[in-house]
């Protein structure tokens, strides 16, 4: 075996790097002169990517799709097939979004909203946030695409039809456009076997909703039956979600989602596929529900009676509606349904359909609300969550600053609570006047912690002390911070909003530059190191130190709403301290040391 060392070694390794080198430079002196030049883009042929999908009961020589009823070659098998027209798009321009549909499926291509608000949430980095703290522009999110195509996937509002005679998701429609942004809308008309299909979507001028009309016409001379599929779908762009963990954030995934009975069935990557049972029955409505945006469809006449069927990876999130249909030989069914591609807003979401959209499509008669706004979920804290925003609505309709609106309510929470907090910290100040007789306990029994602590309580009582007292405000403000963390994940209102220039730009998401969380932190051993010690030197360092630690680096993820109010609330707490403090000191008993309690108690130690 040769020495790697030897200078046989060293020589082969050397021609080898040489003959590496030599092959790179032939293959690069091959691809800039030798190599075949590519078309340039757009000579392919016009229809190239178009594919023609027969009808699986159609004969060997069946046009691939069939002419109306009554044009020339109608029923003569052997007619060559001819090709389908290309794929055609139309951009629909709305005061509030920019549908782009293609008669291609006749779907969506594009559902892009419009505004400051309505774009994807942004996650910046640290330097990025500190360059846009000291006023560098850094590029915003791209503006909410609600129907981002998937390849491989039917188009957002397509329709298929199963059964003994398919009609496939992707049939190519002739388009008839209305005026652009016009309540006219655009009508899409497409046959295949003995369907025709003839899709209408309608729209007032402003708002989130669409109607959609789908007409199946049965133009054969046998009845047929069969199951409608409406599609729904969206591609999921990884950047910009990202699921929730205790330390990495709260997450903003979107779902698959689907109304069915009197449940809300959904479906994020990773779940599994929902019972049968719970997905069939009454369908209310079926979208993709995300963070603070949802796009969904519903039946614009009252629940329907079909199932839903779900899909969620990390690039997708789809759901698709069927419904049975049976059609005689020239019958006509039609399904009529309402839609809206938007933000979740309760008020908004409760409105829904709205008059305008209904006098669009003709309907008469009692109108029915699908339970959009449901899908803003504040769980157990939803009552606690909507007096919060209710108190928040006021103050930002005051300063117009969510920032400020979060501070005074602070202020407003520290307010209501102050009775319980003077009595918390006078039962504090007590317990500091007992420390001396704590420590020689402590020493006496310092081998003993059971008997420790049965002289600790002992003297607790004698001096009337509540030892727990100075935990009920933090007890009490817990699900006020659970509530408020609640509602910021879930209030588009406050989404996107800053407190201060860059500073913050989204309350509903992380500090990036982390120096509110940071000086939460810094607050937080302040107000630990101006409490009285109830415990040994070990504890109190776990409590003064340990616990600031871990709950800053549990909110360094979190909402910078949520680290502004605890800092806020941090602060009034160690004015608060300060002043009574010295209240306590200029109002205490002349005679004797601290409270009447706690001399007494020092009297019977003697």
């Amino acid at each position: 075996m040769n020495d790697p060392l030897s200078p046989q070694s060293n020589d082969s390794q050397k021609r080898l790097l040489a003959a590496l080198a030599l092959s790179f430079a032939a293959t690069a002196v091959y691809t800039f002169f030798f190599a075949p030049t590519p078309p340039p883009p757009g000579s392919e042929t016009p229809d190239a990517g178009v594919v023609a999908t027969a009808s699986p009961d159609a004969g060997a020589g069946q046009p691939a799709v069939q002419p109306p009823e009554g044009a020339p070659g109608e029923g003569t098998e052997t007619a060559a097939a001819e090709a389908p027209p290309p794929a055609r798009k139309a951009e629909l321009l709305r005061d509030e979004s920019v549908y782009t549909f293609s008669s291609e499926g006749a779907g969506l291509t594009a559902a892009v909203l419009k505004g400051a608000k309505m774009r994807e949430q942004q996650e910046l980095t640290v330097a990025q946030g500190f360059q846009k703290l000291f006023g560098k522009e850094i590029p915003p999110a791209p503006q909410m695409d609600l129907a981002r195509p998937t390849p491989g996937q039917p188009l957002p509002l397509s329709v298929a039809i199963t059964g003994a005679s398919p009609l496939p998701a992707d049939l190519n429609y002739a388009m008839d456009e209305g005026a652009p942004g016009s309540a006219d809308g655009v009508t899409f008309t497409g046959r295949r076997g003995p369907w025709e299909v003839v899709k209408t979507l309608k729209w007032p001028q402003d708002g989130f909703e669409l109607s959609y009309t789908v007409q199946v016409r049965n133009t054969s001379g046998q009845p047929q039956s069969g199951e409608l599929q409406v599609h729904h779908n969206r591609a999921i762009d990884p950047n910009f979600e990202h699921a929730p963990s205790f330390f990495g954030g709260v997450g903003n995934l979107s779902r698959s989602a689907c109304w069915v009975g009197d449940k809300l069935q959904k479906m994020n990557p990773g779940d599994d596929h929902p019972d049968a049972e719970d997905v069939r029955g009454s369908i209310q409505f079926f979208g993709i529900d995300q963070q603070y945006f949802l796009s969904a469809l519903y039946p614009l006449e009252g629940p329907r009676l079909g199932s839903c069927h779900f899909e969620a990876t990390p690039t997708l999130r789809k759901v698709t509606a069927a419904f049975p249909i049976t059609a005689a030989p020239g019958e006509t069914v039609t399904l009529r349904f309402g839609g809206y591609f938007g933000p979740k807003d309760p008020d908004i979401l409760a409105l829904v359909p709205g008059e305008s959209l209904r006098a669009s499509t003709g309907l008469t008669g009692e109108t029915f609300h699908p339970p959009l706004a449901e899908t803003v979920d504040f769980g157990i804290w939803a009552v606690i969550c909507k007096v919060l925003l209710f108190v928040m609505k006021l103050f930002h309709g005051l300063t117009g600053n969510w920032g400020v609106a979060i501070i005074l309510l602070t202020v407003v929470v520290k307010l209501a609570l102050l009775p319980l907090t003077y009595r918390s910290m006078v039962s504090m100040e007590e317990v500091k006047k007992l420390q001396p007789r704590m420590e020689e306990i402590r020493k006496k029994h310092a081998d003993n912690r059971e008997q420790q602590n049965l002289e600790i309580m002992k003297l607790y009582q004698e001096a009337k002390v509540n030892p727990l007292g100075g935990c009920l405000p933090l007890l009490i403000q817990m699900p006020v911070w659970i509530a408020l963390f609640t509602a910021l994940r879930n209030s588009f209102d406050i989404y996107g909003e800053p407190f201060i220039g860059p500073i913050w730009r989204d309350l509903t998401y992380k500090d990036p530059t982390y120096l509110l969380p940071l000086a939460l932190g810094v607050s937080m051993v302040i107000t630990q190191k101006m409490q009285p010690q109830m415990m040994d030197a070990a504890q109190a360092k776990i409590m003064t130190w340990f616990l600031p630690i871990i709950f800053t680096l549990t909110l360094l993820q979190y909402p910078a709403g949520l680290s502004l109010y605890i800092f806020t609330n941090n602060l009034l707490s160690i004015a608060q301290q300060y002043g009574l403090r010295k209240w306590l000191d200029r109002n205490k008993p002349q005679t004797g040391g601290g409270t009447p309690a706690v001399a007494g108690a020092g009297g019977k130690r003697k």
